[in-house]
């Protein structure tokens, strides 16, 4: 499983654990599992799914990113404007 870059990093904060720059679906993946602030809804489950799917090759990294971009605003971690690219 070869990890898959995002066009463009995502800007979250995390609280107590501050800010976090996600550049990947690796990296996307192992904050939703470890760091999230609520693991349950939809948008949290695509993303998770999504991100996995991508790191298998059978998603394009864009899809993922977009899955965690509207997750994080679901959350809302979100810092800064939603680029779904």
């Amino acid at each position: 499983m070869n990890d898959k870059s995002f066009s463009s990093p995502v800007l979250i904060s995390l609280g107590a654990m501050g800010l976090r720059l996600v550049s990947s679906a690796w990296e996307a993946l192992e904050c939703l599992k470890n760091q999230w602030p609520q693991q349950d809804g939809v948008e949290y489950r695509r993303a998770t799914r999504m991100c996995r799917d991508a790191l298998e090759g059978w998603m394009p990294p864009a899809k993922a990113r977009q899955a965690f971009v509207i997750a994080a605003q679901r959350a809302g971690v979100l810092i800064g404007k939603p680029t779904l690219k």
